[in-house]
């Protein structure tokens, strides 16, 4: 009876194993079975991970403990399958053990099986049988295409992180660390700027379905953080939508196509990921990010770098309505992904990355001086004005 129980032990483990590692690395499409190894595994191991960030770390050591999720959880994801593949077969090998030789105990079994699995066979514990021998080449084989497939399986992965960190660091000079949607129309208020806003949306809404692609195939991509701690691809994508969604309402240079194209696109990315992770929408108050003061503020900020924006009575009621149908989704990934959602305007004192560095400043007002409005494709001479004159002081100093 103890050798039919770790037979039928032993083929459900091997079962269930080959076929989530062959969900989670070959099949390339979203699973909709909700009992999964990997499910459950991501879903305990990142709420256990997220307990200890919020009692033991705050700030950006918080930040750095969290980045480190996405890539840990894979290595133990990785060790867990082959634990449970070692320990499957030996159960197997101990359960079908013949009766001529003494019977080897269960954990020499097991020892054996794990030195089959990674091919290593030192040779002290041999299978005996004709059963034992033909199970021991077939987890060899197996262990060897399992290790093939995970060397693989990462760059692949980190190829399909790359390109989405791509889209999201470009955000930096277009809209702002944290990206805004009012950063964004403001920069590109100029002649000629908001049809390459335009271009823009389109190159996000192929973003966004590339995200979905990969996203729902690899759902673990969505715990790896971006390099920089007030980027993410989750703000990046609340911005753009935010923008999508100003251009629908109010915006009278831009034609509203495109926003509305790369509107649907990006909500379907939210919705699909929301479901393939199991969260619900928050809450939605109206209030949480856009607040009626802060719309004030936006259309000032508009007024006053000649965005022609509507301004109707009702823009703000159908903005808030257009909100809603989106908002309460980013906000629960948000929660639960705890990836910090932008606001509508940029808070006080913020810099982008490129700001940084050595005479960043300087760096930041000759761009803006050389590409003003009044600029009009003529490269102001260097000698001429207050300006130059104070840049070449400040370029002596060390």
């Amino acid at each position: 009876m103890l050798v039919v129980l770790a037979i039928v032990l032993a083929l459900v483990l091997l079962a269930v194993t080959a076929q989530d590692a062959f969900e989670v690395m070959l099949l390339p499409r979203r699973v909709y079975r909700r009992v999964r190894l990997a499910r459950l595994y991501f879903r305990s191991a990142w709420s256990a991970w997220i307990w200890v960030a919020d009692r033991w770390f705050a700030g950006d050591r918080k930040i750095r403990f969290l980045g480190v999720f996405g890539p840990l959880s894979l290595v133990i994801l990785f060790s867990l399958w082959a634990a449970l593949f070692i320990i499957g077969f030996g159960l197997l090998q101990w359960a079908l053990q013949g009766h001529s030789r003494p019977p080897s105990a269960l954990s020499e079994q097991v020892y054996m099986s794990g030195v089959t699995f990674f091919t290593v066979g030192y040779g002290d514990i041999a299978p005996h049988t004709a059963l034992n021998r033909i199970l021991a080449v077939v987890e060899a084989g197996l262990g060897l295409g399992f290790i093939a497939v995970v060397i693989g399986y990462l760059p692949v992965l980190y190829q399909l992180f790359a390109r989405r960190e791509a889209h999201v660091i470009q955000l930096d000079a277009r809209a702002g660390s944290p990206p805004t949607a009012t950063t964004m129309i403001v920069l590109h208020a100029e002649p000629g700027g908001l049809a390459k806003l335009d271009e823009m949306l389109r190159e996000w809404e192929t973003w966004g379905a590339e995200l979905l692609e990969s996203h729902l195939s690899y759902p673990m991509l969505v715990y790896y953080r971006s390099q920089h701690d007030n980027q993410s691809w989750l703000a990046a994508m609340a911005a753009v939508m935010d923008t999508s969604a100003l251009v629908l309402v109010g915006m009278e240079d831009m034609q509203p196509l495109q926003a509305r194209m790369t509107f649907t696109m990006t909500r379907q990315v939210i919705v699909e990921m929301s479901r393939a992770l199991g969260i619900g929408p928050s809450p939605f108050e109206g209030n949480d990010r856009l607040s009626h003061e802060t719309y004030l503020a936006m259309e000032e900020a508009f007024g006053n770098a000649g965005v022609n924006w509507t301004g109707s009575a009702d823009a703000e009621d159908v903005l808030h309505a257009l909100r809603s149908t989106y908002e309460p989704l980013l906000d629960g990934l948000s929660r639960r992904l705890s990836l910090q959602l932008p606001p509508w305007l940029p808070p006080d004192g913020a810099a982008g990355h490129w700001h940084g560095g050595h005479r960043g400043l300087i760096a930041k007002r000759l761009v803006e001086q050389l590409s003003g409005p009044g600029r009009q494709g003529v490269t102001p001479e260097p000698s001429s004005g207050r300006f130059a004159s104070r840049l070449r002081r400040r370029l002596q100093r060390k």
